[in-house]
């Protein structure tokens, strides 16, 4: 099979998605003929699929009918999601083993491979799955706070590990809007808000619905800014509608059998636009992401040849909005993490020493989500990111590491 992406080494350029397959050799020329060779990985990965986290996800208000019921307790990881980021993980590994950052065969040697996890259940589950998958057999533990404990790293705000002025993190949620403000961002999104009443309420939509409640910018008590209104609770029902499709719920019951295919990847794109609003801005995406940038740096220092660092969308999102990444898994609007996709970011090296990041977006699409299959016959979705603060450096497809650093905030 030919790949069109590797870890390391893509010889397709772009940040386009790659569509047809090519040819790569073991490493790939830079501009004057220098080779760039791959150091270390670190994969910044969303857990993967969980029912919703509250058990009753939406003011009552605001559906008709009962929510559908769910194997596991509200936000824990699912046994099908387990399954899914289990086929994502032999796929990893298999990458990870062709570019040689993992032994071509048997287990990796002590320190080689780190893997972090916050203390959710669903971020520990989904690391755990991931370390059977990509190395079955080799007793690597995933590293992480007990069970439910905050973690400084993954809530830096909250724990006080960084400084945090909410007045800032709230104009910068209000530039990021634009002219017109919030009121406007909720009228551009008027024909989708009426959808999201027609999947939650159906005919009977008297009192019923999220389109009628104003939206708004929260302050709560940890300063950081949230949505109110309609824009919040679509992008929580957009959520809701993509895990239960990934879920691989019968169709009957996804959104009630009231929603398509295609309504889930149109609606899905209220959550990128929280993550917009809230999460990319580099006030507060900088703020949010100071407890990870310590590790994603020690990751790309090579100590370690693999780093995996299993989080949230949100800390997905964060990275996506300093590098100013885009990327667009199938089944997905534009922006928003899927479960179990990560950005893939690789540490290379030429003859002279100079060292680069190459900045990457992977995920299985929604559709190989709820089919939770051996990923063999179609590989998952991936595409390469180059801010443009990076564009005419080494191959073309690469960041300088001190760039990438100011960039990320490292």
């Amino acid at each position: 099979m030919l790949h069109v992406f590797r870890w390391a080494v893509p010889l397709c350029l772009g940040t386009a998605l790659a569509s047809a397959g090519c040819a790569q050799p073991d490493s790939v020329s830079a501009k004057g003929g220098a080779q760039l060779v791959a150091d270390s990985v670190v994969i910044l990965m969303r857990h993967g699929v969980r029912p919703p986290t509250k058990a009753v996800p939406l003011p009552k208000s605001t559906v008709r009918d009962a929510w559908p019921q769910w194997s596991v307790p509200p936000g824990w990881l699912t046994p099908h999601g387990a399954q899914a980021i289990g086929r994502l993980a032999e796929w990893d590994g298999s990458e990870l083993r062709r570019d040689g950052l993992l032994p071509a065969e048997g287990c990796p040697a002590a320190g080689s491979v780190t893997v972090i996890a916050d203390s959710d259940q669903r971020t520990i589950a989904t690391a755990d799955a991931w370390i059977s998958g990509a190395l079955p057999g080799c007793g690597i533990a995933s590293e992480h706070r007990k069970q439910d404990e905050s973690d400084p790293a993954f809530s830096p705000i909250k724990s006080g590990l960084v400084a945090f002025d909410p007045a800032k993190a709230q104009a910068a949620v209000i530039d990021a809007a634009g002219p017109g403000g919030i009121a406007a961002v909720e009228a551009a999104q008027r024909p989708l808000l009426e959808r999201v009443d027609a999947i939650l309420c159906g005919d009977s939509r008297t009192g019923c619905g999220v389109s009628a409640r104003a939206s708004g910018i929260d302050a709560p008590a940890d300063g950081k800014p949230g949505l109110t209104g309609a824009l919040d609770l679509a992008s929580t029902a957009g959520q809701i509608l993509v895990l239960e499709y990934g879920e691989g719920k019968p169709l009957a019951e996804v959104g009630w059998g009231r929603a398509s295919v295609d309504d889930i990847a149109a609606l899905s794109a209220f959550h990128a636009l929280e993550f917009r609003l809230l999460a990319r801005p580099r006030y507060n995406a900088l703020a949010n992401f100071a407890g990870l940038a310590p590790l994603v740096k020690q990751g790309l220092s090579g100590k370690a040849k693999v780093t995996l660092i299993v989080g949230h969308d949100t800390n997905v999102a964060n990275l996506g909005g300093l590098l100013d990444a885009h990327w667009q898994v199938p089944g997905l609007a534009e922006d928003d993490p899927a479960p179990g996709g990560a950005l893939v970011l690789t540490a290379l090296h030429d003859k002279a020493g100079h060292r680069f990041v190459r900045i990457a977006y992977r995920s299985q699409t929604l559709d190989q989500i709820r089919a939770a299959g051996p990923l063999g016959q179609q590989d998952p979705y991936r595409t390469v990111i180059v801010p443009g603060a990076c564009t005419a450096t080494g191959d073309g497809t690469v960041c300088p590491l001190a760039v990438f650093e100011k960039l990320a905030g490292l």
